[in-house]
């Protein structure tokens, strides 16, 4: 009967190669595959993360502590935003990889950098100082972002994050906890390289008042520094 063709109709498998590609997670490949899928990646973001190094580590940028994570965000920021898109469906694999894995144990071997020894050669004092700023000034910027300025809460997350801890790799540890968009990563780098730049000129210029007004001595006025500049290479400047 028709009723029955129509049905018969309705129900049968379309042939396979009708039916849609899916995607094999990298995960689930053999080693080799892994690393074949990922390596387009891992060269582009290796790529870029040498030109940043070299870079930084002379010229204008070492001169003005422009660092090279600072410079390796905004390269990505530029790359991302224009040829990118057409690079995505072979490079995705690897820049996923080294944004999920490769970030966060680069973030953990930096903190192996930290000795028991550098803490104690700094004095309790200096330690204290920078606990109470950086509390203070994580929670000013999430009071402030959220309640003053209407910022959604993972821009002032970061905000706070690199305002208060380290600049741009606090800000770069702190994207994959919250779940922030590029354009919240971009504002709130911009933010600490802005700022911290702001920092290198004008605290040279706040020195002599701390020293002949505030009687503060240059050991006072580098915890100062260090407490409140954004990046390390910013204060080292």
């Amino acid at each position: 009967s028709q009723a029955q063709h129509a049905r018969h109709h309705c129900c049968r498998m379309p042939p396979m190669s009708a039916l849609p590609a899916v995607a094999v997670a990298p995960s689930s490949l053999p080693a080799f595959r892994r690393f074949a899928v990922r390596a387009p990646g891992l060269l582009l973001c290796g790529a870029l993360a040498a030109l940043a190094i070299g870079l930084a580590a002379g010229g204008w940028f070492r001169d003005n502590g422009i660092s090279a994570l600072t410079l390796a965000i905004v390269f990505g920021l530029v790359v991302g935003n224009t040829v990118y898109p057409r690079l995505a469906r072979r490079a995705s694999a690897g820049v996923d990889y080294s944004r999920q894995r490769l970030l966060r144990a680069g973030i953990v071997l930096y903190g192996l950098r930290l000795t028991f020894q550098d803490i104690g050669h700094v004095g309790a004092a200096a330690v204290a100082i920078d606990a109470v700023m950086l509390a203070s000034t994580f929670a000013l910027a999430w009071l402030a972002g959220t309640r003053v300025f209407g910022l959604p809460r993972s821009t002032a997350i970061l905000i706070g994050a690199g305002s208060s801890i380290c600049g741009a790799a606090a800000v770069m540890a702190t994207e994959p906890v919250v779940r922030a968009r590029s354009d919240e990563v971009a504002v709130a780098v911009s933010g600490v390289v802005v700022f911290g730049t702001l920092a290198m000129f004008v605290y040279p210029l706040l020195y002599p008042f701390a020293v002949s007004t505030l009687h503060w001595s240059a050991s006072d006025f580098g915890v100062y520094v260090g407490s409140t500049v954004h990046e390390v290479a910013q204060v080292v400047a």
